[in-house]
């Protein structure tokens, strides 16, 4: 936990290229032989950070509730979508970092941030099919609804990051506006 945290703060000041392991170890204050007792390289260091940060987003994801004395649908999403933004709020290093960082990274990389997408991409998919099945929304294209979903919350991730006073629920309602509700008058 130490060399991960020491890790992030390098990374964050330097970027990911710029940082040696040499910086990690010094900045940590450990032996070479102590940071490779837990990591294999720096790459293995940066890939359990953001493991880290798809754990949290994994975790603030939770399904909605149907039924008689559940929460309306909408305000269950916006409870789902304020957890997400505070899972990226709570560490702003880290997910900065990600977001900076990660794209185009490696292939492993790459392969990791992709197989989250897909998995809350198929998440909310399935979901926006279950919501229509239920007579709960409207006939759609859940595909690329879905995709256009992630779209705005990843958006929206960044804005909550580069803003951090800004509020995450006036930020969930927005999107729900946009998206459960549409722009239509």
């Amino acid at each position: 936990r130490e060399l991960l945290a020491v890790a992030l703060r390098v990374f964050s000041e330097r970027g990911y290229h710029q940082t040696r392991i040499a910086d990690i170890i010094e900045a940590a204050g450990v032996a070479r032989g102590t940071f490779y007792l837990y990591f294999e390289s720096k790459h293995a260091i940066f890939a359990a950070l953001l493991d880290d940060l798809l754990g949290r987003m994994r975790a603030s994801v939770v399904g909605v509730v149907v039924g008689e004395g559940a929460l309306p649908l909408a305000v269950q999403i916006e409870q789902t979508l304020v957890r997400v933004l505070e899972a990226f709020r709570a560490a702003p290093e880290l997910a900065t970092v990600i977001l900076r960082e990660a794209v185009g990274l490696d292939a492993e990389i790459d392969e990791k941030l992709k197989g989250a997408y897909d998995e809350l991409h198929g998440w909310l998919e399935q979901s926006l099919k279950n919501g229509h099945a239920l007579g709960l929304l409207r006939a759609l294209d859940a595909e690329f609804v879905a995709w256009c979903v992630l779209g705005s919350v990843e958006r929206s991730i960044r804005v909550v990051l580069d803003q951090p006073e800004v509020d995450l629920t006036r930020v969930a309602r927005a999107i729900l506006e946009a998206h459960l509700r549409g722009l239509l008058a």
